[in-house]
């Protein structure tokens, strides 16, 4: 064909030129780190990646529909249902919710009501809602198999065909122990619950998923995807090998797990995991001899991350649910839920629950990502995301089966050691900023106040209770400075910061608006300039303003110019003298003069805040 020429016009260029020009611009610099990402996981990833790294990868000769179902289970669309969780205890108002969610788009419903123990309280709930064409999906039931029974008895007494109802039941053996610290009732009467919601389902409701991993009880203590996935990956496997020991087909077991994950910030790798996630639960059932092939098709529900929200500038909230929504769809999740933007520090309202449900209605009506099926296929990156992750998710699933499985693991406390390890490691990547979460520890709202917009939450989840198993503790990554700054607030003391620039323009502006971030997060009042002529001049400004904080913002040159001077006027007249950089060979002369603290890139910022609020009489 006549386009063919770009072809000839553009040649292509083998990997060793590509190194050879990307090592000539590094200009000696070390390529590992300059270029290569090691992931919080635990392996690297390449600054790029060509045809050739595709090769050896297996499962990349199948086709979606096809075993191992990496590229999804569907073959002609990418259609998923669109959930709305309704996290309230009062059955009017959860039915009133359900029924207008449907008339807006939803198809699947989360209900969390913990006192439908009637045949009346469950007709109240589902008044009105096409069970047919709805799913439902159960959650906080204290009798799963009770509430299980008086739904498919509603459902029948209202006429629907119970071989066209579908849903789930939340009923997790391991995630109630790593919540709570212990299981519902001893180990095996778990297995006997769940054995009996698996018989009771295929007799009566063959399209309800009754058993639950929750792998986004894992995500949301702070664990690394790898965590989750392999950590999902051997309780699931627990399940089976118990239920299968009991008497339960398989298949009959398989088809009856529903996995429900999390989806962060890491878009490309959380499209990674859910493929990954198919793959490796494909080779496990494998090992099991199903008799039916519908045994390797793993259901994954994916929720959007609790533990990446914040409650300072909440709206950004809406921006991390967008592309947490769009990795679940371009990587094939069957079922979706999206949390209310301001769900970590009040519960649902229309408002919030109408922005969720649209951005899923958006994905599909206008950008149409239920057309296309697994659109990440063929990927150099995302292949090899997928490749990685499923080799380490096995290893970790090879290290609880090591153990004895997934039950003798959590009551050794290994899984709950190993996902805070890796917490901590993000918990300091936050303080320090490596990590950034926008509005909270990088880049505030400096006149943003959330105080009293916080309402105290309650859920029939939220309770705790001791026991012994340890627990998982669920978080979020941005409480440590929400707090800082609602310390602030609740003093009623904004402390002055007043940037003190001198000198080289870029530098000043670079260094003030460093410590305007710096300072902000803890919702300090910034009072910025445009530069003085004079260290005097500036420390008259500083005093007249009534500053607590003096920053010293100029380059590592001209410090050696005003420090002195700055120092002795503003000594025992202001709280804190602080320089915005960290001249390495001066620091020591800079203490002399009165320095009291140097912020830079590498500084600890949730500790040092922490200093500073002492300081200041907030806390």
């Amino acid at each position: 064909m006549e386009d063919n020429k770009l072809f000839t016009e553009f040649p292509p260029i083998s990997t060793e030129k590509w190194e050879e020009v990307i090592n000539k611009d590094l200009k000696g610099a070390d390529y590992e780190k300059k270029l290569v990402w090691k992931t919080l996981e635990g392996f690297k990833v390449k600054p790029y990646y060509r045809a050739e790294d595709l090769e050896g990868l297996e499962y990349l000769d199948s086709n979606p529909g096809q075993e191992p179902y990496t590229r999804g289970k569907q073959s002609t669309c990418n259609t998923w249902d669109i959930r709305q969780d309704i996290k309230v205890k009062d059955i009017q108002q959860a039915n009133a919710i359900a029924l207008e969610a449907i008339k807006r788009g939803v198809n699947s419903l989360g209900l969390c009501a913990c006192d439908v123990d009637s045949a009346d309280k469950m007709q109240a709930l589902l008044k009105g809602i096409d069970l047919e064409n709805v799913k439902i999906n159960f959650s906080c039931s204290k009798n799963m198999l009770d509430t299980l029974k008086l739904f498919a008895e509603v459902a029948k007494a209202n006429g629907f065909d119970l071989q066209k109802v579908a849903g789930s039941t939340n009923y997790d053996i391991y995630g109630h122990a790593l919540m709570f610290g212990s299981y519902r009732e001893s180990e095996e009467a778990c297995y006997a619950e769940a054995k009996a919601l698996v018989e009771f389902a295929k007799a009566n409701l063959p399209k309800f998923r009754v058993l639950t991993i929750n792998g986004c009880h894992m995500h949301n203590a702070g664990s690394n995807i790898v965590q989750e996935l392999g950590f999902s990956l051997a309780s699931a496997n627990d399940l089976l090998a118990h239920l299968t020991d009991m008497g339960c087909k398989v298949a009959q077991v398989a088809s009856s797990i529903n996995f429900n994950l999390a989806t962060g910030s890491n878009y490309f790798m959380e499209i990674a995991k859910i493929r990954a996630a198919r793959m490796l639960w494909s080779k496990i059932v494998e090992q099991y001899k199903p008799e039916c092939e519908c045994a390797y098709k793993l259901f994954i529900h994916a929720t959007s991350s609790n533990w990446n929200k914040s409650v300072f500038d909440p709206y950004v909230n809406m921006l991390r649910t967008t592309t947490e929504t769009m990795s679940a769809a371009i990587a094939g999740a069957d079922s979706i839920s999206v949390a209310p933007f301001d769900s970590a520090y009040k519960e649902a309202d229309e408002f919030g629950y109408r922005i969720a449900r649209n951005q899923q209605l958006l994905l599909k009506e206008e950008s149409y990502l239920d057309k296309i099926v697994d659109p990440a296929a063929g990927s150099y990156y995302i292949e090899n995301l997928t490749n990685s992750i499923a080799q380490y998710a096995w290893e970790q699933f090879l290290a609880i089966e090591s153990k004895g499985g997934f039950a003798k693991a959590i009551e050794a406390g290994f899984v709950q050691d190993e996902i805070a390890q890796i917490a901590q490691k993000r918990d300091m990547d936050i303080a320090t900023r490596k990590t950034t979460i926008l509005g909270t520890n990088q880049y505030p709202n400096l006149i943003e106040k959330m105080g009293e917009k916080i309402e105290k939450k309650g859920c029939c989840c939220c309770h705790k209770e001791e026991g012994p198993i340890k627990t998982l503790r669920l978080y979020r990554g941005a409480e440590a400075f929400e707090q800082l700054r609602l310390a602030t607030e609740k003093s009623g003391i904004r402390p002055k910061v007043f940037l003190l620039t001198y000198g080289n323009l870029a530098m000043r502006k670079a260094r003030s608006g460093f410590a305007t971030n710096f300072f902000g997060v803890a919702g300090y009042e910034i009072l910025d300039n445009a530069g003085f002529k004079t260290a005097e001049e500036g420390v008259k400004a500083a005093l007249d303003a009534k500053a607590d904080i003096v920053v010293m913002c100029s380059s590592d040159e001209e410090y050696a110019e005003i420090a002195a001077d700055v120092c002795n006027g503003l000594k025992g007249k202001v709280k804190s003298i602080v320089l915005a950089g960290f001249p390495k060979e001066q620091i020591d002369m800079y203490k002399g003069y009165g320095v009291d603290e140097f912020i830079h890139v590498k500084t600890n910022v949730l500790e040092s805040l922490t200093s500073f609020q002492k300081l200041m009489g907030i806390c």
